[in-house]
Formats: C-alpha cells, sequence, structure tokens
C-alpha cells in the first residue's frame, strides 16, 4: 500500500477538508478526492464520511487511523536509518595499533572488510607505546584501536585474545629437551626489558625475580631486541605475535607459569552504534580464531 496515499489520508483528515489539504499537500482538490477513492478501493471499504461539515473519519477510519500513524512513524524511521547507514557506509574509519597487530592481523581483516564496506576507507596508524593508542581514542584523534588491556581504560573494551608469553634465548642456550622456561632461571642473567610501557606484562610475568635480573633497557624495536638476544647480549621476553615471523638465532619458549597479556579492541561507547565500526567489530569477532590459530 502506497504510504504516501496513507500520509495524505491523515493530512486530509487532521485538517478537515480536501480543499485545505490540496494547499498542503500540492494536489488539486479533484486530485486528492480521486487518491482517497482510489485508497478506500484498494482498503476494501471506505474508511472517510463527506458532508456539509467537511471529512471525517468513520467507524472503520478511527480504529485504522491510529494504525496507519504507528506505521507512517515507524516507515519515517526505517527510511531514516537506511538513508543513515548510507551515509556511515562511506568516509573514513581511523584505527590505532600496536606494531604486532597491525603487521599480523590487520592486513586480514582489512582485507575481509573491505568487501562489506567497501566505501570505507581505513586510516591505518601503528604506535609503538602501550598507552598511546589509549591516548589517542581519548583525544579524538582514533576512532578503534587495536591494543593490550590496561590497568586505566576510559573506553569499550572488547576482549579477543589471551596472547602468550615467551623466553626469548640465544640459539645456543642450554635448555635441553625442555619445554617450557622457569621464570626463576632468569635470575642473575642480564634481561632485554622492553621499552614503551610494554614492560608491565614482562615484569607481572617475572613476579619476585624482577629484583634478581641484570635489567637493560634497550629502546629498539622487536626484531632488534630478537637480534641482540640471538649475539648473546642478554635474554628477553615477548608475546606471540612480536616473535612471528624469521627467529633462526634465538629459541622461543613458553614461560613456566604460563604468562599471557589480554588483546583486544577499545573503543568510544558513543561510538559503538556507529555501522562502519560495529560493522569492523563484526569482521574481527568472525576472523578471530583463524588469526589466532596460525
Amino acid at each position: 500500500m502506497d504510504s504516501r496515499k496513507l500520509e495524505i489520508l491523515v493530512t486530509v483528515t487532521d485538517l478537515g477538508s480536501f480543499s485545505k489539504a490540496s494547499e498542503v499537500v500540492g494536489y488539486t482538490q479533484s486530485g486528492l478526492t480521486h487518491m482517497m477513492d482510489s485508497l478506500e478501493n484498494e482498503i476494501g471499504f471506505p474508511v472517510l464520511e463527506r458532508g456539509h461539515r467537511g471529512i471525517t473519519l468513520n467507524e472503520n477510519g478511527k480504529i485504522l487511523i491510529p494504525l496507519i500513524k504507528e506505521f507512517l512513524r515507524t516507515n519515517t524511521e526505517l527510511n531514516n536509518k537506511i538513508d543513515e547507514m548510507k551515509t556511515e557506509k562511506s568516509g573514513t574509519v581511523r584505527v590505532a595499533a600496536y606494531a604486532s597487530m597491525a603487521l599480523n592481523w590487520l592486513p586480514q581483516i582489512l582485507y575481509n572488510f573491505r568487501r562489506t564496506c567497501p566505501d570505507v576507507n581505513i586510516d591505518l596508524r601503528m604506535v609503538d607505546h602501550a598507552i598511546e593508542p589509549f591516548e589517542l581514542l581519548d583525544s579524538g584523534k582514533t576512532d578503534i584501536i587495536f591494543a593490550s588491556r590496561q590497568e586505566k581504560m576510559n573506553c569499550t573494551w572488547i576482549p579477543l585474545y589471551k596472547e602468550p608469553l615467551y623466553a626469548i634465548l640465544p640459539s645456543s642456550y642450554p635448555i635441553a629437551s625442555r619445554k617450557t622456561f622457569p621464570v626463576e632461571e632468569f635470575s642473575g642473567k642480564e634481561f632485554l626489558m622492553p621499552y614503551g610501557q610494554f614492560d608491565k606484562e614482562v615484569k607481572k610475568a617475572l613476579g619476585p625475580v624482577i629484583t634478581q635480573i641484570v635489567e637493560n633497557n634497550a629502546k629498539v624495536d622487536d626484531e632488534t631486541v630478537m637480534r641482540m638476544v640471538g649475539h648473546g647480549l642478554g635474554l628477553s621476553i615477548m608475546s606471540e605475535l612480536m616473535i612471528r615471523g624469521p627467529r633462526d638465532s634465538v629459541m622461543c619458549v613458553p614461560l613456566d607459569p604460563p604468562a599471557f597479556r589480554e588483546l583486544g579492541i577499545g573503543i568510544k561507547s558513543e561510538s559503538y552504534n556507529h555501522y562502519s565500526i560495529r560493522s569492523l567489530i563484526d569482521c574481527v569477532n568472525s576472523m578471530i580464531g583463524s588469526l589466532t590459530s596460525k
């Protein structure tokens, strides 16, 4: 049924006159009369009474008009939402991510996301400081972040994966047939500590042993740390994503006891219902199993 005819029916009954309604809706009086006759034929029975006092609803019309108004209200909401989604399906979503997540997860995620939202551009920014994504989100400089859980977060947090931590040892380290590396064994050894506040999970994993290591705060990237370890310049701890890729000169051994950091997505709560952001989150959730099984 034509919603335009229903809108005009409401206008006619509210004004009580075809002549008054014609001035509002832009049709001639005879055109409105013909349209209302056509509508009543579609409905299957009359809904209007035409008399000397103007146009009023008959008993059938009085029953239907509240439902017609509700239908028109819902139809307007539907059309508005469709228009909003069309707008949101274009534009740019700003993403900030740890380098390890950007390198190992984001290419595949963004490839799949582009198939869902081909008109949305992704502005990807890699960061090398644990807190920086949250600062960018707080300041409104990014829309969604891929990071690890922090103690203080002013955002909606969506956990994705418990990422294990590994001991990074020279390939010549005498580990024999052991499958894990006790954290106590770091005691007394030179230790290459991550910088940029990525050391929090490492220090938590070391526990009391932290006071017994010989800490070297080398401000270098993950690959350089592994090269330094490979040349016998110390030991280290890194997360699973950090050690993906070539590592011929080092061994990566699970810690004992096991240690993890929680990776996830952070967004502002008011952005959650934005179509493009929600679509990106849905894309990540649907892929996380394949991303973490590599």
